[in-house]
């Protein structure tokens, strides 16, 4: 048993002070004390919040970071430069790359990360000797720097509907629904450590109806499952042309419209899609930054939460690593496109940052007994946090404020550094060189 113990907190969005946090054998928070003294041994921390959950991430995409803004042109012309660097991943530079993302998110706040993975076999399609190599490569960056992983490994079989996948795409496919599922039940067989093994259908483009109805019939009830929607008009219009249903419709024929899936960015959605994914309490997965880089628009989230959906967020291609930037990202996404402030109170956004990640990974996530006891410590008294209410912390923070990160009930990070001294910017700088010149 191992005992932190918080100066103050944020509890059910609610200020707390001098917490004691119990922590038991499997990293879980098993009492929360009100009022208690820091005891000899205790952990003693300034101002807790829970740790953050990214609900969605691209980790290989971090090699694009600053490298694509003189290319103008839309997320199709963006995609066409991801997939250049998609071919060059091995799975030792993606070890090394994946390690150094993950160690960037720790210090920015994000505790827990569903990594979307969908880079499985070798450029040409073959697999690899380990048809896995890279899920337990990012396995194992995971477990190198202390972050809490789901791995969503992704079924991806078409270019568009009822099309053979490009080219460039070869890599991502494994020929067939029923193949990918073996691949998947070997790498949930292999499960090191901390490491949840998730699954991820990538998107009404990439998967037939009938697959996707297959997937929903044949994954384990338990495995957490993902899926990108409505992203682009283009992919509505195709789903559109092909099935005679919006994404959202085809989700619900197929009958995996439920609170297990997760749907990433939900932002070109019908009223009538908005009411089949509140209704199923399925996760919305928000990532602000990214679909304001890659100009994909603003989704409902509002009206998804008023639906009935869970709001999350996520770092995705992350050209931003910052959970409290994700946070506010929603959040004026909301305002500009309603001309209205506060549509979401800061409670639902800290759900959002907290649990709803979390649930959206297959965890228990917040500060409450049960839950992961993962925890970040934030500095309030710096030139962006000085007299902001702590209920409202989130929406004026950033990954700077950030002193120390706890997985698990132990430190992961601290003053800038991993808790065994590495710096996270060496890091990077090693794996993006790497990559550069591999």
């Amino acid at each position: 048993m191992t005992r932190l113990h918080a100066a103050r907190a944020l509890v059910d969005g609610a200020e707390v002070a001098d917490l004691a946090i119990d922590v038991d054998e499997a990293g879980r928070i098993s009492a929360l004390t009100p009022g208690a003294a820091a005891g000899e041994g205790d952990l003693r921390l300034g101002t807790v919040l829970a740790g953050s959950g990214n609900a969605h991430s691209h980790a290989f995409h971090r090699v694009l970071r600053g490298r694509t803004h003189d290319r103008g042109g839309d997320f199709w012309r963006w995609r066409t430069v991801m997939y250049e660097a998609a071919a060059r991943l091995t799975p030792e530079l993606y070890a090394a790359l994946a390690e150094a993302v993950f160690a960037e998110m720790l210090l920015a706040g994000w505790t827990s990360v569903a990594e979307f993975h969908y880079v499985h076999h070798q450029p040409s399609g073959e697999p690899y000797a380990d048809p896995n190599a890279f899920g337990s490569a990012l396995a194992a960056a995971a477990g190198a720097v202390g972050i809490r992983l789901t791995l969503l490994d992704t079924l991806y079989l078409t270019s568009g509907p009822g099309t053979p996948l490009l080219p460039e795409q070869a890599r991502f496919g494994d020929r067939t629904a029923a193949a990918w599922l073996d691949r998947w039940q070997a790498l949930a067989g292999l499960s090191p450590g901390a490491v949840t093994v998730g699954a991820a259908i990538h998107s009404v483009r990439a998967v037939s109806p009938e697959d996707i109805a297959w997937v929903g019939e044949h994954l384990p009830a338990g495995a957490p499952l993902h899926l990108h929607l409505s992203e682009q008009v283009a992919e509505n219009e195709q789903s559109l042309t092909a099935y005679g249903k919006t994404p959202a419709g085809v989700l619900a024929a197929a009958g995996v419209l439920a609170p297990r899936l997760s749907v990433v960015h939900a932002t070109h959605l019908t009223a009538g899609d908005i009411a089949l994914l509140g209704d199923a309490g399925v996760t919305a997965v928000f990532c602000p930054t990214t679909e304001a880089d890659l100009g994909d628009g603003i989704g409902p989230a509002r009206e998804l939460a008023d639906a009935g959906a869970v709001l999350a967020l996520g770092s995705d291609q992350n050209a931003v690593i910052d959970p409290w930037l994700e946070v506010r990202g929603l959040e004026a996404g909301e305002r500009l496109r309603s001309q209205r402030r506060g549509r979401l109170r800061p409670a639902e956004l800290e759900q959002a940052r907290t649990r709803g990640g979390y649930a959206a990974a297959g965890l228990p996530g917040g500060l409450a007994a049960g839950a992961c006891a993962d925890l970040v410590e934030v500095d309030t008294g710096t030139v962006r946090t000085a007299g902001a209410a702590l209920g409202q912390l989130a929406l004026t923070a950033t990954a700077a404020d950030v002193t120390r990160v706890i997985v698990g009930g132990r430190v992961v990070a601290s003053g800038g550094r991993l808790a065994d001294g590495r710096d996270p910017a060496a890091m990077l700088r090693a794996a993006l060189a790497a990559f550069r010149d591999d």
